[in-house]
């Protein structure tokens, strides 16, 4: 059993784990129990109530958090010619067609989002066991895949994440910093249970929005009522 030390049983007691809150008061338990000398990401858990078994329950996703996520993302993109230029414009970190590929096969790992032109994906795929073993590779799912990779850029620099469902039928998702001001936090939480609701499957039945939960990097969590997304 992992061994705690005082500021975090002191955080603890903050929260009561049998309780369940609304979210502006969730999110304000979550600043005050963060205790780290960082400044801790604050992550909402989803439950859902789909079978991640089956594909046609898969839920999947983008959405623009409104206060970013409070980290500066670097924004790799494989483009050619135009293109190149114009990620480059919109604010790029790295941007390059063959060179950039064979740094990544080389072992080279300095970027947090890729994006690709469709025209490069043939190239790129040949990176599908490094970049997809760390959740790096493009998706025309994700907007990653395309020839408008200005907006794409933009969008990730203004606070763009991915949601996924994992194994245990849950979304794990970033909203912001501990320096955040609550109602922040809240509005990006707001953001992303709405793009979860409109993600909603066709295929699921029953309660779809099961359990809310934020924490912050080295705190306690903080359970959400879920009614006031319904």
């Amino acid at each position: 059993m992992a061994k705690h030390g005082k500021k975090y049983l002191e955080a603890v007691k903050l929260i009561d784990s049998e309780a369940t809150y609304e979210p502006a008061e969730a999110v304000e338990l979550v600043k005050k129990a963060a205790t780290a000398k960082f400044d801790e990401t604050v992550e909402a858990a989803v439950r859902l109530g789909v079978d991640p078994r089956k594909q046609d329950q898969a839920v999947r996703g983008v959405v623009v958090l409104p206060h970013g996520t409070g980290k500066t993302q670097r924004v790799l993109v494989f483009a050619k010619g135009d293109k190149a230029k114009e990620a480059e414009a919109a604010g790029a970190d790295f941007v390059g067609d063959q060179d950039m590929i064979n740094k990544i096969q080389q072992g080279w790992f300095e970027f947090d989002v890729c994006v690709a032109t469709p025209d490069m994906m043939s190239e790129v795929g040949k990176l599908g066991r490094l970049l997809g073993g760390k959740g790096l590779m493009p998706n025309p799912k994700a907007g990653t895949v395309t020839f408008d990779v200005a907006k794409a850029v933009q969008e990730i620099k203004a606070g763009k994440i991915e949601y996924r469902l994992d194994k245990a039928g849950q979304i794990h998702a970033p909203i912001g910093k501990v320096s955040f001001d609550a109602a922040q936090l809240n509005e990006n939480l707001k953001a992303l249970i709405d793009a979860l609701n409109r993600a909603k499957p066709a295929a699921a039945k029953g309660v779809y929005l099961k359990g809310i939960a934020v924490s912050s990097t080295m705190g306690p969590s903080a359970r959400v009522s879920t009614a006031a997304y319904r």
